[in-house]
Order: structure tokens, then C-alpha cells, then sequence
């Protein structure tokens, strides 16, 4: 048995119940975090400019006409980085955090499971910050693959999720503010929420599609921040077998 296919076993994982304080505060906390409304999630949030650069970059030319797909598009924070893109749709389960966004009204079709859309094909799928939170990832990056039209490709970032220097990162920051504003602890809404480290993702990826190119935040991929990943030729096969 190969690592790729021991790796595919451990799919879908379970994610860990949250506490009720926990529940309590959690789409308030989600959309803070998002949008950077205190001051060390609006330093993540200058940090995390760098994924939405990345993934923005191959429609900074104007004369780039594309159809797109977000997965995990969240309090559509992303859309300010692709200005001149149209047809944009998004996957999104929690409408709380995108329903009164100022971007709403260049969104296409909403879906709140990407087995809801039928019939369609991109240019783009692409993704920020979203891949570590997905109990299913082989399952929807096979997904990804069967929406891309010929020549798409897939583009994502994500957390260096199970590094020393991420994890350091966040507990040094956010950590000690969300202990500070509720006087919980913030790891444990990251087990919760972060179920794949940024190695099972890269690997998962490597399956899926041919070529698979990447660029870190950081001297290295193990000692980084951020990761960015350009996904292409999707492997119609493997795909076809294990989409949902």
C-alpha cells in the first residue's frame, strides 16, 4: 500500500464537538476573523494577504475573462482581490457570514455543498484558508478536478497547518487574545476547525491532479506560514472514482 492510498483511508475524518461556550460565540468569533475586526486578526489579516495575492494573480490581467467556483468562500473577503471577475460562484454553508457582505451582488449561484451543482463547469476553482477544515477533502478535491474545464486549473491556500512555525504563530496571537476576550482556550477551536495538516493536503493534491506546482510563505514548506498551491490536469480516473 502506498503513502497516497494509507493517507486516502483516513477520510473522512470526524471533527471533535465543540463546547457549548464555544457554540455560543462561534459565528461572531468566524466573521471577526475574517473580516480582522480586532487587532491581532487584522495582523492575520494583512499576513493572509498573501494567499489571497497568490491566488488572485493569474486574473490580474484586465483582458482575463474566466468562470470561477470558491470553496469555502466565507464572508466573501476574497472578492475584493479579483475586481474584474464576473461569473463567480461560491460554495458556502453558513450564510450568516456572507449574507449582508457589500460583494453579494457579484456572486452568481450560492451553493451549501459543492454536490449541489450540476451541469456546470470552470475555468477556476479556487480556495483561501478553507482545504485544512475539510472532513472529506479526497472526496471534494476529486470534486474540484470533474468541475474544471479543459485547460482549468485549481488554485488554493492554506495554513501551514501541523508546522512549528504556524502553530507557533497563532498562539502567540490570536491564542492570547481569544483568552483574554472570553477566557477559553483557543486550541481547542482549532482542533475543531483545522482537521488536515498542510502535508495531508499537499498530498491529496499530488494524487488528484498531474501537475502540481507551489510556492510557501516562509524559507520552506516545513517552516513557513502560508501555502499556495496551482493544480493542474486533473487525473479524469482517480476523479471519477472517488468524487461523491
Amino acid at each position: 500500500m502506498t503513502y497516497e492510498s494509507d493517507l486516502l483511508l483516513r477520510f473522512p475524518k470526524s471533527r471533535p464537538e465543540l463546547p457549548e461556550a464555544y457554540k455560543a460565540i462561534y459565528v461572531d468569533h468566524y466573521r471577526m476573523n475574517r473580516e480582522g475586526a480586532s487587532a491581532a486578526t487584522s495582523v492575520a489579516q494583512r499576513m493572509e494577504s498573501w494567499m489571497h495575492r497568490k491566488v488572485a494573480a493569474d486574473v490580474a490581467d484586465p483582458r482575463a475573462a474566466s468562470t470561477t467556483l470558491e470553496i469555502g468562500a466565507g464572508s466573501l473577503n476574497h472578492l475584493p482581490y479579483e475586481p474584474r471577475v464576473q461569473n463567480y460562484d461560491v460554495v458556502e454553508p453558513f450564510s450568516e457570514l456572507f449574507e449582508k457582505s457589500p460583494h453579494r451582488a457579484r456572486i452568481g449561484h450560492v451553493y451549501r455543498d459543492i454536490d449541489e451543482i450540476r451541469g456546470s463547469s470552470y475555468d477556476r476553482v479556487v480556495s483561501i484558508a478553507a482545504f485544512e477544515h475539510l472532513a472529506d477533502l479526497p472526496a471534494i478535491v476529486a470534486k474540484c478536478g470533474a468541475l474544471l474545464a479543459p485547460g482549468g486549473q485549481l488554485r488554493i491556500a492554506i495554513p501551514s497547518e501541523g508546522t512549528l512555525l504556524w502553530g507557533l504563530g497563532w498562539r502567540l496571537t490570536t491564542g492570547v487574545e481569544f483568552r483574554l476576550r472570553h477566557g477559553l482556550d483557543y486550541g481547542v477551536l482549532m482542533r475543531h476547525e483545522h482537521l488536515n495538516t498542510a502535508t495531508e493536503i499537499a498530498t491529496v493534491l499530488r494524487y488528484f491532479f498531474e501537475s502540481v506546482k507551489s510556492k510557501c510563505f516562509g524559507v520552506h514548506p516545513a517552516l513557513s506560514f502560508y501555502q499556495f498551491f496551482e493544480c493542474r490536469r486533473p487525473n479524469a480516473s482517480r476523479c471519477a472514482d472517488l468524487k461523491r
